[in-house]
């Protein structure tokens, strides 16, 4: 493994030196330094750890690490994607700790996780984590490692109950659960310790969001600095995890977060990325475009996440172009207005053209739209209707390079869709579209058929996932 990508990290934090009786912790990314050092949410984590004085932290991808502590206190995973689960495994095998968390021993580390893929249905995982932290780590967090700062010596059954007490830590082997049948629904979830009845996720209210702690040339997004514009999304489509999850929708302010932060940011790299799944609803969206318009930004370049269709018009172009970026990307599910409807996703198809039509317009030369099959309730003559909502986008914008992404309907836990099952039928539609687009000149990219329904195995099929009508969350079984 090796430790050359630290080297070109330009930080835009200062770690804390460690006391000599610090908590040796490893921190952990089940992927490549590349990937890892990309996600923003692991980044946030990792500096908080860094900050503090009474831990001494040590980061961990599948391809590099620094130097490791012998003996670790606590072992920690960000989650951010389904498909590295498998990468867990590896990296606990690789540091010598027991899978199963029945299996450690009090000379062993307690291994704890957090991230969207463990917030949403902790239980497919349950049985590798000592602790997993529910929600988001702006209040969660420092409130898990002062707690087991306070039982640091103490036995590990006395320990995990402790950690049991702080909100949104959920502790699996101090609950357990029945069920009706062999293969029925949940009958009943007890604790089993003097600990909570219901682990309450944690969210975080404020308006000051997140932006990088580093920037670095080794990253996927190449010294890309990031700044988190919205949390969650005001949409509410009935399949989408990015909005259910991480209620309510919130702004970072523009005077009192977004403008510092993309400040200290543009004083070490040239690159900016606007972060959040409808980036372009934040209120003061146009006033943060005049922002960036000005000409101390003339020679940045801007990078947006998927935007809201019906907020791309030629400014938002022009600025992106300006920006030395040639291209935006929308979601639209579907050409069927119908399906739409089905998914609550409140667009029109002539608001798709104009956003077409304004990009053409703005400068760009290029348009990404995301979209999906397999959506409870699609038929055959839905994916007529992309196909013909495609081609209509060819003649409305001809010279726009069109490119149309499609995965496949895989349920999410907490949202209204969860119960939907993967479609049979998915494979074939995919297959079909790439027929039908490809010969017309459309770029189409399809996502793994195999890999979704994998996905959908590692999310639900192995646990029932309750929650309570006020909002508490409540494991079901391994």
């Amino acid at each position: 493994m090796s430790t050359a990508d630290f080297a070109a990290e330009r930080l835009l934090f200062t770690p804390a030196v460690s006391d000599p009786t610090a908590v040796p912790v490893i921190f952990a990314f089940p992927n490549t330094y590349s990937v890892g050092i990309t996600s923003l949410g692991y980044q946030i984590v990792w500096a908080t750890l860094a900050q503090r004085h009474d831990l001494q932290t040590s980061r961990l991808f599948t391809d590099a690490h620094e130097s490791l502590p012998t003996q670790p206190e606590l072992v920690g995973f960000s989650v951010s994607w389904e498909l590295d689960y498998v990468n867990i495994l590896a990296l606990l095998e690789q540091l010598q700790v027991p899978l199963l968390a029945a299996e450690r021993q009090a000379a062993q580390p307690l291994v704890f996780g957090g991230g969207p893929v463990l917030t949403a249905n902790p239980e497919p995982f349950a049985d590798f984590f000592d602790v997993i932290l529910l929600g988001e780590g702006e209040t969660l967090l420092d409130q898990f490692i002062d707690a087991y700062q306070s039982v640091r010596t103490a036995d590990r059954h006395t320990q995990l109950v402790r950690l049991a007490q702080v909100p949104g830590v959920y502790v699996p082997s101090l609950y357990a659960v029945t069920y009706v049948g062999s293969d029925g629904p949940v009958q009943a979830i007890q604790a089993i310790a003097a600990v909570p009845a219901q682990v309450q996720k944690q969210t975080y209210r404020g308006d000051v969001l997140s932006a990088s702690k580093v920037v670095t040339e080794k990253a996927a997004w190449e010294n890309i600095y990031m700044v988190e514009v919205v949390r969650s999304c005001p949409e509410m489509c009935r399949f989408c995890l990015a909005s259910y999850l991480t209620l309510p929708f919130r702004t970072a302010s523009l005077e009192g977060s977004l403008m510092p932060a993309i400040e200290r940011g543009l004083s070490v790299t040239k690159r900016l990325g606007l972060l959040g799944a409808s980036v372009t609803q934040h209120p003061e969206f146009d006033a943060l475009l005049d922002y960036l318009n000005r000409p101390e930004y003339d020679d940045i370049r801007l990078s947006l996440a998927s935007v809201r269709t019906g907020t791309v018009n030629q400014k938002l172009a022009a600025t992106l172009v300006k920006h030395d970026t040639r291209s935006i990307t929308i979601a639209v599910e579907s050409g069927s207005e119908r399906l739409r409807r089905i998914v609550n996703k409140k667009l029109q198809n002539d608001e798709i053209i104009a956003a077409a039509v304004n990009a053409k317009a703005g400068g760009l030369s290029a348009i990404k739209l995301y979209g999906m099959v397999g959506i409870p309730g699609e038929e055959a003559t839905d994916l007529d209707e992309t196909v013909e909502m495609m081609k209509t986008l060819k003649k409305a914008a001809p010279g726009l390079r069109l490119t149309l992404g499609c995965s496949t309907f895989v349920p999410k836990a907490h949202t209204p869709f969860q119960w939907f099952g993967v479609s049979p039928e998915a494979e074939k539609r995919l297959k079909l579209l790439q027929k039908q687009l490809r010969s017309r000149g459309i770029d189409f990219r399809p996502e793994s058929y195999s890999w979704s329904v994998v996905q959908a195995l590692i999310l639900g099929a192995i646990a029932a996932y309750l929650n309570c009508c006020c909002g508490c969350v409540t494991m079901a079984s391994r």
